[in-house]
């Protein structure tokens, strides 16, 4: 375990010269990758399937047209571990759920298409919590094995943040790209809704594809080189932007959102974010609170039940699948699935409506602040990861054993980018700081937050 003040990520976008040069090869990476998994997932515990051979071979081809001059993109040869919702066509797709044991579908999700068309390394795929919801898998944090990597993209994120893979696919519907990023240590983009081609993951209306990665150049191009080829969602123009890392910029003018999660943040994580605010302001961009403005208040109040929205969304979407799922094979679902349903059942036809004026309200409010500000800043968790060990029985079920995705809801239900930086610790471990912009300004929240990549230093706090 390495300790998070030590810890150097891995990144693939440099030693592409190497590969030009002839000086370290896609193989080579490779290998450094797997001895990283064997050192390290027996307690991180990140993966459920690993594809050596396949992934050999496929970095043996890399190698081949890096030798040529002839790569197919920027993150040819890049190995990549894929949540287990999204199928693969070698490695079976068993979603984190005991009714799924065995599924092996083979056949490529659009994204994993469009990133062996790239000539990415699909090398593992990465635990999810079940179902992509809220009860655990078996990963750890790989800054501490007591604590949780996030959910439901547990594995992606952990797989990054113990270096076995420079990048990751994750997937969110409420909070389950950018908690876990937070969580890990993790860059990470939560894409504008629709942004990447989710293939047949389309049974929510919230739910996103987007990576993990060491760096910002390696997040970017990972996302841009899936939409390039495989586009975004059915009736979704898709993310669009520069085909290599967007130019740093500067925000003038930051919104401060506090959202509905900021009573309950201990006061290690408070005082580390606003020790980041305060080398923003001493470097001349101004912050604007809900105190300073009308809009600013009017968006807070619409986002202020936020994981309330996104649960009734998703929950009443969901609702007829699980049951299937459930009838089919009750002792394959854990007891937290079930509950879960069973409020879902308990869901009307108004009740969802309800969901989505509230949704649809706070776009609109979020419209309307697009030339107040370049872009909203808030923290991307509560604080550091919980501490897990698991349910106790006879005792009722931990209500968020992957930690809370309060401050993931908001662009959760705005259809909003996100875009995770690592900027703080507190007490050793990781915590998020992301920027949230309009939709469709996926580059644009890139270009920033690699600003305050270069720009901001990491704060580290204790309790």
């Amino acid at each position: 375990m390495t300790a998070y003040q030590d810890y150097k990520p891995l990144t693939f976008h440099d030693a592409t010269q190497r590969f030009s040069d002839g000086s370290d090869t896609p193989r080579a990476f490779l290998e450094r990758c797997l001895e990283t998994i064997a050192a390290r997932e027996p307690v991180v515990k990140a993966l459920t399937a690993i594809n050596e051979a396949g992934a050999r071979t496929a970095a043996d081809a890399s190698t081949a047209r890096w030798k040529q001059g002839k790569p197919l993109s920027p993150i040819d040869g890049m190995p990549l571990a894929i949540k287990d919702l999204l199928e693969t066509k070698d490695m079976p797709t068993e979603m984190g759920c005991a009714a799924f044991k065995g599924n092996f579908p083979k056949r490529d999700n659009a994204a994993v298409w469009a990133l062996r068309q790239a000539g990415a390394v699909i090398l593992a795929k990465a635990v999810t919590a079940e179902l992509g919801g809220s009860h655990p898998g078996a990963s750890t944090n790989p800054f501490d094995p007591a604590r949780t990597p996030g959910g439901s993209s547990s594995g992606s994120a952990a797989a990054v943040g113990a270096n076995m893979v420079p990048a990751a696919i994750g997937t969110q519907v409420g909070g389950s790209i950018i908690r876990p990023a937070a969580y890990c240590g993790n860059f990470a983009l939560k894409p504008t809704q629709g942004g990447i081609n989710r293939g047949e993951r389309q049974a929510t209306s919230q739910s996103t594809h987007g990576p993990h990665a060491g760096s910002l150049e390696d997040m970017w191009q990972v996302a841009i080189e899936i939409a390039q080829r495989a586009g975004g969602d059915r009736g979704a123009v898709g993310l669009m932007g520069p085909s290599t890392l967007p130019a740093s910029a500067k925000p003038n003018r930051l919104i401060v959102l506090e959202t509905e999660g900021w009573p309950d943040v201990d006061a290690a994580t408070k005082a580390g974010f606003e020790a980041v605010l305060k080398q923003l302001h001493d470097a001349g961009v101004t912050l604007i609170r809900r105190k300073d403005h009308p809009l600013v208040e009017a968006l807070e109040r619409s986002i202020a039940n936020g994981r309330s929205v996104c649960n009734g969304v998703t929950s009443w979407e969901n609702r007829w699948g699980q049951r299937g799922i459930v009838d089919n094979n009750p002792a394959g679902v854990s007891e937290r699935a079930k509950a879960t349903l069973a409020k879902a059942e308990a869901m009307t036809p108004d009740d969802y409506r309800a969901a989505l004026l509230a949704r649809q309200t706070a776009q609109q409010t979020h419209a309307l602040m697009a030339s107040l500000a370049d872009a909203a800043i808030t923290l991307a968790c509560p604080g550091p990861a919980p501490l897990w060990s698991g349910d106790v029985p006879g005792q009722p079920l931990a209500p968020r054993p992957t930690g809370d995705f309060v401050f993931n809801a908001p662009s959760s239900m705005l259809f909003a980018p996100v875009v995770t930086v690592p900027l703080m610790s507190v007490d050793g471990m990781p915590v998020g700081v992301q920027l949230m912009g309009q939709q469709h300004e996926d580059a644009r929240m890139t270009g920033l937050a690699r600003w305050l990549s270069e720009n901001v230093k990491r704060v580290a706090t204790r309790a």
